[in-house]
């Protein structure tokens, strides 16, 4: 019996937040593709559930915005982090985070247009599958990749319809591995990740029960337990809302070598839940127990001969900082208009290069600030002088030192609060999450003359140079707010100039006719957009001659800080160089 055997340009393996976002962008952008995931539907357990402002930006920039809002847990209910010791008696310590606390919310707001959110994978997975529907295109569920091959032009997928049993083959030009920790798609491109792996074990138990009496007066999304006693690393377990105040997941960590997560039966998973509440609960209703390890684990390279990896499948660590999503996301965006740029002769298959090249190093510093984090939270159990080997007696009259007005006491509250203080490098993260920048790749680098940090923690510092990130400033078009960011649309290049735009028009034309590529010229304080408050003002860099070159996916690529002797030549050259092309023979003058 003959197999049927289709084509398409990219072929996406895993359809999680990486593959959905690089299949949403491919749709919108107009690439011929194809996703495939194994299981039966989207995630079914929440796993991942923050989600910061640069995927919130993205998501603005696919046109779901208000779609992602309505799906999550509003910034101000995420506001808390407590440590505590059982959810009926008197908390350890209280912090706010994720940008809520009164030292830190107008930091983020300045920075994105866009808030924190939290919205749990079981919502959030729905919602670009939803997306991709309404964008003429599908993911096929329960189709599995069993083996892939390449002829040295193509690669040739074989896939098993797990519902019919009948197999089918698919050549693809370019193919996306978001097929998560254990990628088949990781080894078929040679490629491997490095670094630690089973550092510790954890169990999710995923639940619903109204616990609104321990949660609605000081809400969050995450629950540090400090119990004294042997425990296990974070104790009785951390509570992660997922749903205010009735969905959650508990998570505990466990010894393998003592402890069979597959035997835990549903009333030893209430138990846990009871346990660290401190009191029976009524109605829990356990919806899954599932395990996972810590890792810290990063591959070198993310791409090999036409096999871009992303996700999981190249970056392992543990959910502190919440970073696997968002850097799943941003993993997609970087590639996609890549993709489709190649795809469509607008760029020379040496950008497809850059990909790995820029995100690479950025997501191996988030995976070694998440083991970091990881490391600060733990750290509160020794902060308050819970050592090892201490009793549980001993430990609670370590605790009661708190509430104590001694010399012992003020000690202990001095460390605590340090302590605490340094989980903001998890919390309250804004650099990490929206200030890093590229230094090498898709765009015309400058000499680093300035002190600007390639990946900040705390701290963010906008910025013009090529590598980072448009600044988000508030702008006002037709009498309508609007962000800088939303000048960014599609696969057109933005080309962003001042007061004075003489030659620049002229120069934008030019380069959309010769490369095929559209670059559009948006001119901040004439009379189309207005900047009102002069955050433009503020953060340009460039003088009023000058331009500033943004690619889709929101990154700067080139500036010039003032008029050029030469606007077309400059721009063809920049442009040239970030598409890799030669700029000497153009399309238009072949």
């Amino acid at each position: 019996m003959s197999v049927i055997e289709e084509y398409t340009d990219v072929l996406i393996v895993g359809a999680g937040p990486a593959g959905l976002t690089s299949s949403l962008a491919l749709a919108q952008y107009g690439v011929n593709h194809v996703i495939l995931e194994r299981q039966a539907g989207p995630a079914h357990t929440p796993r991942a559930h923050i989600v910061n402002q640069n995927t919130a930006e993205i998501l603005r920039n696919l046109g779901l915005s208000r779609e992602l809002r309505g799906e999550s847990t509003a910034w101000e209910v995420m506001s808390n982090s407590v440590w505590y010791t059982k959810l009926n008696q008197p908390e350890i310590a209280r912090r706010e985070s994720w940008g809520t606390g009164l030292d830190m919310h107008h930091k983020y707001q300045k920075a994105s247009p866009e808030p924190m959110l939290s919205c749990p994978q079981t919502r959030f997975e729905p919602l670009l599958v939803g997306a991709l529907g309404k964008a003429g295109s599908q993911v096929r569920f329960n189709h599995e990749l069993t083996s892939l091959e390449s002829d040295g032009r193509q690669w040739l997928g074989t896939v098993l319809n797990r519902e019919t049993q009948e197999s089918y083959k698919i050549r693809a030009r370019f193919v996306i591995g978001a097929d998560g920790a254990k990628s088949k798609v990781l080894d078929v491109a040679g490629l491997t990740v490095e670094g630690p792996s089973g550092l510790a074990n954890a169990a999710n138990i995923w639940f619903r029960a109204d616990l609104s009496k321990y949660f609605a007066h000081r809400p969050g999304t995450l629950y540090w337990n400090v119990y004294p006693g042997p425990q296990p690393p974070l104790g009785l377990g951390t509570f992660i809302c997922m749903e205010p105040f009735t969905e959650f997941l508990l998570v505990k960590f466990y010894n393998p070598d003592t402890t069979d997560l597959r035997a835990m039966s549903e009333d030893e998973a209430r138990r846990h839940i009871e346990e660290a509440v401190g009191e029976p609960v009524d109605d829990i209703e356990i919806l899954n127990i599932s395990g996972w390890q810590v890792n810290a684990q990063t591959a070198p390279s993310f791409s090999s001969n036409g096999i871009f990896m992303m996700g999981d499948a190249v970056h392992r660590h543990p959910p502190t900082n919440g970073l696997g999503l968002n850097m799943s996301v941003a993993d997609a965006f970087n590639l996609a208009w890549k993709l489709a740029l190649v795809l469509q002769g607008g760029a020379g298959d040496e950008l497809l290069d850059t990909y790995s090249l820029e995100r690479q190093p950025v997501d191996a510093a988030g995976v070694q600030q998440a083991i970091t984090s990881l490391e600060h939270s733990q750290g509160v159990d020794r902060a308050l002088g819970l050592q090892d080997g201490l009793s549980e007696e001993e430990g609670w009259k370590q605790l009661n030192l708190l509430r104590e007005p001694s010399p012992e006491g003020d000690e202990l509250r001095k460390n605590l609060r340090e302590q605490i203080a340094k989980t903001d490098s998890q919390l309250n993260a804004l650099g990490l999450e929206l200030g890093y920048r590229y230094v090498a790749g898709a765009l015309v680098p400058e000499p680093e003359t300035d002190s600007v940090p390639m990946f900040p923690i705390l701290e963010f510092e906008s910025s013009t140079r090529p590598g980072a990130r448009l600044p988000h400033a508030r702008l006002e078009r037709d009498r309508q707010p609007i962000s800088s960011l939303d000048l960014v649309s599609g696969l057109s290049f933005s080309l962003i100039v001042g007061l004075d735009d003489a030659g620049w028009r002229d120069a934008a034309a030019t380069v959309t006719d010769e490369f095929g590529v559209d670059v559009r010229v948006q001119q901040i304080g004439g009379s189309d957009i207005a900047d009102p408050y002069h955050d433009w003002a503020d953060v340009k860099e460039v003088g009023h001659e000058g331009a500033l070159l943004v690619r889709p996916d929101r990154y700067i690529a080139w500036r010039s800080m003032n008029r050029p002797a030469d606007p077309t030549d400059a721009l063809r050259v920049a442009l040239s160089q970030v598409l890799r092309v030669n700029a000497l023979i153009p399309a238009a003058r072949v």
